[in-house]
């Protein structure tokens, strides 16, 4: 006999267009997104299949007709998978790359479930407000001032290009220009100064925002990629009219911290914006055993992270983070008739980052965090840093390999067969063996005129036996390359 409930409820779902076959449709792909997260282990951390092999796997006319649902996903994951990297495993080490955790996976479902536009809070209060409290939990965790602006960006660039428009506007602004109203033509020029080895994503937003990626001071480095702080000092003192300082919290090979406490005083004597892009870096402040490499930090004016690296958070969210909450939202608001007015005081989600239609990242992030907690994130950036010391000593054991980096964070550079141009070609060959082997992924780089590989353990699943697997793969490449292999 037919349930009168359970008819009424399909009568309802039908009326809002609603169907068993969207139900099936949207199970068969939790499914099987649960088996791929369950291979992660035990599959090549290697795509299996080139781009070229999945360019005509992927190939075909525009369809002319629509497809049944079910079909569809069994069809796309048929094709797709076998060229996915195992980017959220154990032994992927080729960048800063979070595991995506199961909890945010959850709660990135069903924020994609719930399809809230986050712009603003009068249509999604639930979005908005979740929003606000997970940034403040985010600036306890980062030990950052509590009146900082929070933007929820897509990552690490475009928290810098935030964080660094707000910068600009205000120096700007300081310097009697309205650059919202009037642009760039006929502005004072902003100088900018960083370290020769800032990474590309802030030359990119300097590019976006009309500063130049070559019209900027380049301050020397040390052997691990800090800026020299006396160069950084005589570059201050030359410099002339508004100015941007950029430091470096975890520099992308090394994670060398640049010495961001002075450089702030610097700049703040000569009344300059720091910003610090900490993409990974910013979450040493999360972990007492690390907290110290980020003394100084929150001296600075603004600082850009990610949440889909050491937070574990599905792509795409990061974080821009300014201390000057109402320069960040000159830089960033947008206003029409139809947006909704609000209260005073009101924090508008949208006037802190480029987008004005965007998913709502903040649920996510507060899922994160509750699973985790203050303690959970600690312990795992102190597992995680313990994990790289115990691989990069492993692997300075065995002759030929070089450790190049001092190893206080998360990151080991890693150097096979000398100084010599051979050594370049040794590394590379090491890296092209591990890869195509497949127990871990490994990714190249040059560093200073040298090609190197390039460790980055920030998977939250990473154990000591998975370091101890990707070690001995290594070592075994390294020894078969040097032996003459093929």
């Amino acid at each position: 006999m037919t349930d009168p409930r359970e008819a009424a409820r399909k009568e309802i779902a039908s009326a809002a267009g609603w169907s068993a076959a969207d139900e099936l449709m949207l199970d068969r792909a939790a499914k099987h997104a649960v088996a791929f997260r369950r291979s992660l282990g035990t599959r090549p951390q290697r795509p299996q299949k080139s781009f070229g092999d999945m360019r005509q796997v992927f190939a075909g006319p525009l369809p002319a007709q629509g497809r049944d649902g079910v079909e569809l996903v069994e069809e796309l994951v048929a094709r797709t998978e076998p060229g996915l990297s195992a980017m959220a495993g154990p032994r992927f080490f080729g960048w800063v790359i979070g595991a995506s955790h199961p909890a945010g996976v959850a709660a990135d479902w069903l924020t994609s479930a719930w399809g809230q536009n986050a712009a603003g809070h009068t249509s999604t209060p639930a979005a908005a407000a979740c929003e606000e409290i997970a940034a403040r939990w985010l600036l306890e965790l980062l030990e950052l001032p509590p009146e900082c602006s929070v933007g929820f960006v897509t990552g690490a660039t475009m928290a810098n290009l935030t964080c660094l428009a707000a910068a600009r506007g205000e120096m700007l602004r300081r310097a009697g220009w309205n650059a919202d109203a009037d642009g760039l033509f006929g502005a004072p020029p902003i100088q900018v100064i960083l370290g020769e080895e800032a990474h590309a994503s802030v030359f990119s937003a300097l590019q976006l925002l009309g500063l130049g990626h070559s019209r900027l001071t380049r301050v020397p480095v040390d052997d691990q990629g800090r800026m020299e702080i006396g160069a950084f000092e005589a570059a201050m003192a030359r410099a002339e009219g508004p100015v941007i300082a950029i430091a470096q919290a975890g520099h992308v090979n090394s994670g060398a911290f640049d010495p961001i406490g002075e450089i702030a005083a610097i700049g703040h004597r000569r009344k300059a914006w720091v910003h610090v892009d900490g993409a990974f870096g910013l979450w040493a402040r999360a972990c007492p055993g690390t907290a110290s490499l980020a003394q100084g930090l929150d001296a600075a004016d603004s600082w850009a992270t990610d949440g889909h690296k050491w937070l574990q958070l599905p792509y795409d969210c990061g974080f821009a983070i300014v201390r000057d909450a109402e320069a960040h939202r000159r830089a960033m608001t947008i206003t029409a008739s139809y947006l909704p007015a609000l209260s005073a005081g009101d924090r508008i989600p949208a006037d802190y980052v480029p987008e004005l239609s965007r998913r709502a990242r903040g649920f996510p992030v507060w899922a994160m965090i509750q699973a985790l907690g203050r303690e959970g994130i600690a312990q795992m950036v102190a597992r995680h840093c313990r994990i790289a010391r115990r691989m990069a000593d492993a692997l300075a054991e065995e002759a030929g390999i070089a450790v190049l980096n001092r190893v206080e964070l998360n990151q080991v550079v890693v150097r096979f067969g000398g100084d010599g141009s051979s050594g370049d070609s040794l590394t590379r060959k090491v890296i092209e063996r591990v890869q195509a082997e497949g127990t871990c992924f490994a990714e190249g780089a040059q560093w200073k005129g040298r090609w190197i590989m390039r460790l980055s353990v920030s998977s939250w699943y990473t154990t000591e036996a998975d370091a101890d697997r990707a070690v001995a793969a290594i070592v075994g490449a390294w020894r078969a390359i040097r032996a003459g292999e093929v």
